[in-house]
Order: C-alpha cells, then structure tokens, then sequence
C-alpha cells in the first residue's frame, strides 16, 4: 500500500512515499530506500512494495527535492542527452552532505509511521552512498546498508563514504555489477579494507556479468537472474538485522 507523503527536510518540503504490506499486516521495521539518479518512478514504487510486503515500513523519499518538478525519467532516460544533462546537474547539486542532512528527517518519517525499531538503509546507483553515509551519521538508527550498483563507494573525493567506515555499527553488504566504471576494482579493494579496519560486518559481492543498474526494472540492462538473486541477499540482511 503507497502513501504519498511530504517531508520537512533540511533545505525544504521533499515529496516522499510509504509503502507499507499489502497484506494488511502491521509492520514496524523500517527501512530508506534511496533511489538511483532517474528518481522517484513505478519501477522503485513497485521494488518498494516488494520490500513492504515482506514485512516492513517502507520510505522512498526524492532526493532532487531542492530543484522542484523534474522529468519525468525512467531507466533509460540516461541515453538521451538533453535528460542526461538534467540529471546529472540534479545529482552534482545534491551533495552527501545534503543527503546526510534530510536523513535525519527520513527517519522522523518512518518514526511518525510506526517504524519505532532499528531500520535499514538500501539504496541504488547514486542512492549507494548515501545508504552507507547514513548508516554512519545515524548509527543509533540503522542497523544494516546495502548497496547494488552503487558508485564511487570508495572514491578519492573528501565525502567518500568509505571514510566513514569507523562510525558505521550495522551491518553492510555491498553488491557490484561485474563491470562498472563507477566502482571499479580498485575502490572496492579500497572500501573492503575501510570497512575491515573499520570492524565492520560487511560482505562485498560481485555479481559476475551483471552490467550497472541490473536490479531496476525499467532499466535496458535490467537481468531477472541477477535481480532475483540481490533481493535473496537484500531480504536475508534485513530478517537478520533488523530485529
């Protein structure tokens, strides 16, 4: 079941949805999904509602609010160039620090629905990231992140999250398309060490074959093999941590 919902965030009122089981059943684990850099969309709505089926509250919050309407964009959407250089102003004027910021209010959210418990942080592509740097700003909170497709998880900038690896208490799991220049080889050794040092439980996979944006439905590269088997893994973290 959606709900539309408006959050009070940092920098201003950011449209929002909840999705809780469809079943009826009362669920109180929460858990953030931060969406990939074509946003909020029926392929992420539906991906949420399999998330809330499962048995919990689920937030999709924009992450683009600050630039008002936008799009529509769907998987594809990348390909064309005009929208391409849409999104991509969208994702450079929306820092870590932004994200890090309004996830205060994200778990007010889910609070204010009924998720009182340790939650969990899942996100996409750009929305990667910032499940790992919420997960460390807000370890109180989030009891487990994961990534797929995620990039730059490791990257030389200075809001690297991988920098963040000492303050994350939850667990983690981090799974990579099998060729992606948006985390390549040498950052994924980079992020296994942070988060090794750092005494994080952590599982870094990579799906061999898989091409970025793999798990997302209306994506061109979309593999129903490879989708199947990331919510196996995603669903497994969540029954286990968040209790």
């Amino acid at each position: 079941m959606k709900q539309d919902i408006e959050i009070n965030a940092a920098d201003g009122v950011a449209k929002a949805a909840i999705f809780r089981p469809d079943n009826g059943v009362s669920a109180e684990r929460g858990i953030i999904f931060y969406m990939d850099a074509m946003g909020p969309r029926q392929a992420l709505y539906d991906m949420a509602q399999r998330l809330a089926d499962s048995g919990y509250v689920v937030l999709l919050p924009d992450l683009f609010y600050r630039f008002g309407a936008y799009g529509p964009f769907n998987g594809t959407s990348f390909g064309d160039p005009a929208s391409r250089e849409m999104i991509m102003n969208m994702l450079r004027g929306t820092t870590q620090e932004m994200t890090k910021r309004d996830s205060a209010a994200f778990l007010e959210a889910l609070t204010t629905a009924g998720a009182t418990g340790p939650v969990g942080a899942i996100g996409y592509c750009m929305g990667g990231a910032r499940a790992l740097t919420a997960a460390a700003a807000y370890s109180d909170r989030i009891a487990a992140a994961a990534t797929f497709h995620g990039g730059n998880l490791a990257s030389d900038a200075e809001d690297s999250p991988h920098r963040l690896a000492a303050d994350i208490k939850g667990s983690v799991y981090i799974g990579v398309a099998g060729v992606d220049n948006s985390f390549p080889p040498e950052q994924s050794g980079r992020l296994a060490e942070a988060l090794r040092i750092g005494g994080v439980d952590h599982m870094i996979e990579n799906y061999v074959g898989m091409a970025h944006g793999w798990t997302v439905p209306d994506h061109g590269v979309y593999d129903e093999t490879g989708a199947e088997r990331h919510w196996k893994r995603l669903l497994n973290l969540f029954n286990e941590t968040l209790n």
